[in-house]
């Protein structure tokens, strides 16, 4: 992955929009149509329609927390590469949060922020893919900052709010995040293989027993790492990898 300069740093310009059906959408729709560079950053008070992965929904409410999509152009990425750009985009979201929260936040594969065993934030990213490298990466993030009540069917929310006892401002903190983006991301550029370890340095439920769910078969296994492609490695009897959409989380996990 050779370095490819970028014109502009993760956060500039940043864009707030006041309502949104989705920021993702947004930056994706100027994206194909040539209108966002690499940095661009749409930041909403309000989304209407947030996604999350495998076709969940992010509810939220408005003025309370962190939504933002940034535009990137990566560093001539393969699509069967994607996975180090997701990794180095959770490592910015944990450091991130990590400042504010403190040494509990952890990764949760494949790339969801957890406070101890709650959900504090999660990242979904989607491509545009022109021949064999990936034209454009929209990175979609959303935190959860000040709101202290949450829809009911969702397991496992926290906020920052609830865990410091401060309101905070979700811009400011919004701008200090592009911070972190852009620092991984020239990590991402010089040092692939450093994104991978320091992914894997900061797993959640990492050498502990978990459960996980394939089909309709539940079981316990050892977490030991998150491989270079994305796969999950766990260790029992043997050694398995799986996919990401292969197997689901079970329990308070």
């Amino acid at each position: 992955m050779p370095h490819q300069a970028t014109l502009h740093p993760i956060g500039d310009p940043f864009e707030e929009l006041p309502t949104v059906d989705s920021t993702n959408n947004y930056a994706m729709a100027l994206a194909q149509k040539g209108l966002a560079n690499h940095g661009s950053t749409y930041f909403a008070h309000n989304q209407t329609e947030g996604r999350g992965q495998r076709g969940k929904t992010w509810t939220t409410t408005t003025g309370e927390n962190l939504i933002l999509s940034v535009v990137l152009q990566p560093c001539k990425i393969k699509p069967a590469e994607s996975f180090y750009l997701s990794a180095a985009m959770a490592n910015a979201c944990y450091d991130f949060f990590k400042k504010y929260a403190g040494p509990e936040t952890s990764i949760k594969w494949p790339n969801d922020i957890y406070w101890r065993d709650r959900k504090a934030g999660g990242i979904l990213i989607e491509n545009i893919v022109r021949g064999e490298l990936l034209a454009y990466s929209i990175i979609g993030i959303g935190m959860n900052i000040n709101q202290t009540r949450f829809d009911e069917s969702l397991p496992n929310p926290v906020s920052l709010k609830q865990i410091t006892g401060n309101n905070h401002n979700p811009v400011q903190l919004a701008k200090d995040l592009c911070r972190f983006l852009e620092t991984q991301y020239r990590k991402l550029e010089s040092d692939p293989a450093n994104i991978i370890d320091y992914y894997n340095l900061n797993l959640y439920k990492l050498n502990k027993s978990i459960k996980l769910k394939k089909k309709d078969l539940v079981f316990e296994t050892i977490l030991t790492a998150v491989s270079a492609k994305g796969k999950l490695i766990t260790r029992n009897v043997n050694v398995q990898e799986f996919d990401f959409g292969e197997v689901e989380w079970c329990g308070e996990w």
